[in-house]
């Protein structure tokens, strides 16, 4: 008997409040490694109305306007009306960070490994920054290999903010949030069950001032100007069935910091895979790649989309674990949920041969400590808002399949029984 059910996913806009801190984070971690690569660095931010407070621990040589910076920042994502509780040239900018602790710091620049004199590689010379898990995932639902729900969540965030800042909808305001509700049958998607928008907006849109009028002007042009161009080119679209469902309190005027405070690292399933994977709980932005919770997440999902990509399965979640102070990973898991090819102790065997998961060599391997050198000097702060995995507009190392061929080819030997 075939099972159906539904699965949803959300997305937020770069101006939504706790996204508004996760791109300060990774501004800041960006204008540190692009000035000394071997910053470490944990950049947290607060904001609510007016206020900015940035917090956590930095230790770098880089020199820096932490100020400018923020400010900076506010600008881009679009807050410079100060009629809104929050603008980038009025609100009071806070610094209160420290320098990292020593006790860490042993851990990170001599490994375990080395301190024991179990070791001399180079690659065993950096510890990992903090004990934790990891989780990466990749399915075949989607071109970028994502799962369907939060790939359209994604999408739909991004056509909100482009159409507010070409102003083709001068009336959007920066904060929003969307989410997709996909009906899936026998682990396949078939539908779109309902789309949900809430975006800030003008009081008035155009002369029209009655809310009713409003709401039904924004549900209209959303629909035109956001939803169709997005389902274009999909396979699974809308129907007379989906509900569509915008401003469900009636209007969003009063948004941003404003209208709730935010806090870097508060959206770490919208960074993800939008539940649909586990979760090891660690947020990615104002990290250097010396957290594992940022670069063996990244390392993880690399892994995750080769073997999907490899067609060794159709779904795949990998697990990482780390000590703090620990060049090697504690534990690497390999789930497929009954969609591999070969077997899963096979699958762990070609990972631990053809990945690095050491912190230094997942560094190394990804360029993570020079990154912030392309792209006009900025990196981190591009991923910071609407996903970190499935980025088709940006050129991310951790979503490169280089690996799938070689994974295909040692497979096929695992097949033929001849591997030993």
């Amino acid at each position: 008997m075939s099972r159906r059910y539904l699965f949803t996913s959300e997305s937020v806009t770069e101006g939504h409040p706790d996204k508004i801190c996760d791109q300060i984070s990774d501004t800041i971690l960006d204008a540190l490694l692009s000035q000394d690569p071997a910053s470490r660095v944990a950049a947290e931010v607060v904001v609510n109305t007016g206020l900015v407070l940035l917090t956590g621990e930095i230790s770098s040589s880089a020199i820096i306007n932490y100020v400018d910076l923020v400010r900076q920042k506010i600008a881009e994502i679009g807050y410079t009306d100060a009629d809104n509780g929050f603008s980038a040239s009025s609100c009071s900018v806070l610094v209160a960070l420290d320098a990292q602790s020593p006790d860490i710091a042993q851990g990170v620049d001599t490994a375990h490994e080395q301190r024991e004199q179990s070791s001399d590689e180079e690659l065993d010379a950096i510890g990992a920054g903090d004990q934790g898990i990891m989780f990466g995932f990749a399915c075949n639902e989607t071109p970028e290999f994502m799962p369907l729900p939060i790939s359209l969540a994604h999408r739909i965030s991004r056509k909100l903010a482009a159409v507010r800042k070409t102003g083709q909808l001068a009336y959007l305001r920066p904060d929003g949030k969307t989410q997709v509700t996909v009906a899936y049958e026998d682990g396949k998607p078939i539908g779109i069950d309902t789309i949900l928008i809430s975006t800030q907006h003008t009081a008035t849109i155009d002369g029209i001032v009655d809310p009713t009028e409003v709401q039904a002007r924004i549900k209209s042009d959303l629909w035109s100007a956001v939803v169709q161009p997005v389902f274009a080119d999909m396979a699974v679209k809308p129907n007379n069935e989906t509900r569509f469902l915008v401003n469900p309190t009636g209007k969003f005027v009063v948004g941003g910091p404003q209208g709730d405070s935010g806090l870097t690292g508060r959206k770490i399933i919208v960074d993800t895979y939008g539940g649909y994977s586990r979760h090891g709980g660690g947020a990615f932005s104002g990290k250097d790649p010396t957290k594992v919770d940022r670069s063996a997440a990244y390392a993880a999902r690399y892994v995750a989309k080769n073997i999907v990509a490899a067609g060794l399965a159709e779904k795949c979640e990998v697990q990482l674990s780390y000590a703090i102070g620990v060049a090697r990973p504690v534990s690497l898991m390999v789930e497929t949920f009954g969609t591999g090819k070969i077997a899963e102790t096979h699958l762990l065997e070609l990972v631990n041969r053809n990945f690095e998961l050491r912190p230094a060599g997942i560094i190394q391997a990804f360029n993570l400590s020079r990154l912030p050198g392309v792209r006009g000097g900025r990196f981190y702060q591009d991923v910071a808002a609407y996903g970190h995995f499935g980025r088709t507009d940006l050129d991310l190392p951790w979503e490169q399949t280089d690996k799938a061929t070689v994974l295909k080819e040692e497979a096929a030997s695992f097949l033929t029984g001849a591997l030993s």
